[in-house]
Parts: C-alpha cells; sequence; structure tokens
C-alpha cells in the first residue's frame, strides 16, 4: 500500500493558552465537506515543519509560527496509508483567507465534535482536547 506523508497544522489562538483551534472543510475530492487540519503534502527534501508554513501560505495566504508536535497519525485509507505529523501553531502574519477550503471554523474545546471530521483527524481529536483549554478560562 502506498504511504502518503503529511504535516497538518493544528492552528491556535495562542500556542501558550489553545483554548481555540482552526478547522477547514475541504473543497474538492472525495471528502469535500469533511473537516480537517490544514496542511499538506511534503515536498522531496522538505521538513514537516517546512512543509506546514509553505502549505498554510499556499492554502490560506498567512504566515505561522511552527510548535511543538501534538503526535504522529498513522491511519490506513482504503487505497493509501496515510503518516501525518500533526503541530500546533499560530499565526504571526496575516489573516486566514480560504483560498481551497469550502469552509472554517474557530472551534472551542467544547465544539470539537461539532463537525464531521476526517477519518485520520478523528484520531487527533482526543489528544488535541486534553491539551486544550476551555475557552471560559483563557
Amino acid at each position: 500500500m502506498k504511504t502518503i506523508k503529511v504535516a497538518a497544522a493544528v492552528i491556535c489562538d495562542s500556542i501558550l493558552y489553545r483554548s481555540r483551534i482552526f478547522a477547514t472543510a475541504r473543497g474538492y475530492g472525495r471528502f469535500k465537506g469533511m473537516w480537517e487540519f490544514p496542511g499538506g503534502k511534503l515536498e522531496a527534501g522538505e521538513t514537516p515543519q517546512q512543509a506546514l508554513i509553505r502549505e498554510i501560505r499556499e492554502e490560506l495566504e498567512t504566515e505561522i509560527k511552527v510548535g511543538d508536535l501534538i503526535e504522529t497519525v498513522e491511519y490506513d485509507y482504503p487505497d493509501f496509508h496515510l503518516s501525518m505529523d500533526c503541530f500546533w501553531c499560530e499565526v504571526i502574519r496575516g489573516r486566514l483567507v480560504l483560498l481551497e477550503a469550502q469552509a472554517a471554523r474557530w472551534l472551542t474545546k467544547a465544539e470539537l465534535d461539532s463537525v464531521n471530521w476526517l477519518p485520520a483527524d478523528r484520531e487527533l481529536i482526543r489528544r488535541i482536547s486534553q491539551q486544550m483549554q476551555d475557552s471560559n478560562k483563557s
């Protein structure tokens, strides 16, 4: 089975406090309309952090700071294996402009289950929830 290596940005309002995260609804392909964390495939010679900076600039016209690795999700879709490095990130310059996604939302910890996540992203939600603060404590 083919392995696809990607990096995902869990963009939060503050890397220190993490009371809200940014999620996007996929605007194309088989999983159109399902929710995910922005990011994409690593190019040859790129680190996951470099890929995220490039991908977020391309997808959202925004510059981010890449923080700590949350975890690497390994997930088998029917026709490929996904290896996804997921990092805490925050916006350092620009506004989040949707160039590829069909929708976006800032989600609090209590709202994480309010969208239909892609299967591999669901694997990450529990870990993210444990590391987020309740919005009324921020």
